[in-house]
């Protein structure tokens, strides 16, 4: 055996992702993996990721849950196969023009938010679903933001760096935004009446605070659903602005 042969033969083995590990021949034609899948979401969208467990969502569907383990190794890579999933649900516009690319990327931004709102478990799991970004649908939403990026006139390399800037500031402002919709939902109450439910602690807490005190003021009479919102496409035109000013044209 050369020395180059012998180099390969000790070399550790290559990651495998979720999509490309070989599947399971299929033992019961009744379940797939599709199914598996589409199940988990609605349970984790009805109960959350601490209600989620292959036992679990094997009693939901009826079968063991050593039937879910011929299409699926366990939770961890049914959560990265669920991730890709929701992530089918984004469309990205395309940019034609250079100057089309702020508003498709805007555009994409909230549509993230909205799916993520959807679905709050996502955000709390992005970092636990290891190599989940080599899903079919998270490639293709990075393929299309990517080509947005390139047509605003970033070279290749800085445009990745852009498009995980939007990310991380969706992904972020989400995360707070979506476990305070989980919150509310487990008060039983509507959001408006959360908020004057909250109005005599917000208060006491505020006095001797004068800027805190007026910025509450302020917000009072508007709707909360707008008001978060507006709140969150502020931020991510603020982002947008620093991008676009890198380009020169801001």
């Amino acid at each position: 055996m050369s020395a180059d042969e012998q180099l390969l033969s000790t070399a550790a083995p290559a990651v495998a992702s979720d999509w490309t590990r070989p599947r399971r021949r299929e033992q019961q034609p009744a379940l797939s993996r599709t199914q598996i899948v589409a199940a988990a979401v609605r349970l984790l969208d009805a109960e959350g990721i601490e209600a989620l467990s292959m036992r679990k969502l094997g009693t939901g569907m009826g079968a063991a849950a050593t039937s879910l383990y011929r299409h699926v190794a366990g939770k961890d890579e049914l959560i990265g196969l669920v991730v890709d999933e929701v992530y089918g649900e984004l469309e990205v516009p395309r940019a034609d023009t250079p100057g089309e690319w702020r508003e498709a990327v805007s555009r994409s931004g909230h549509g993230l938010r909205a799916m993520a709102l959807r679905h709050p478990w996502v955000a709390s799991v992005l970092g636990q679903v290891g190599p989940a970004h080599l899903g079919p649908n998270l490639m293709r939403m990075s393929e299309r933001m990517l080509a947005l990026f390139q047509t605003a006139g970033f070279p290749a390399g800085e445009a990745d760096l852009a498009m995980k800037a939007v990310i991380s500031y969706v992904v972020g402002a989400t995360t707070s935004e979506a476990a305070y919709l989980s919150l509310l939902a487990r008060s039983g109450q509507s959001e408006q009446e959360w908020l004057e439910s909250l109005r005599p602690a917000v208060e006491q807490a505020s006095a001797g605070h004068p800027l805190p005190s007026e910025e509450h003021a302020a917000q009072e009479s508007r709707d909360p659903r707008k008001a978060r919102e507006e709140s969150f496409d502020y931020g991510l035109q603020r982002v947008l602005d620093g991008l676009q000013a890198r380009l020169g044209g801001g």
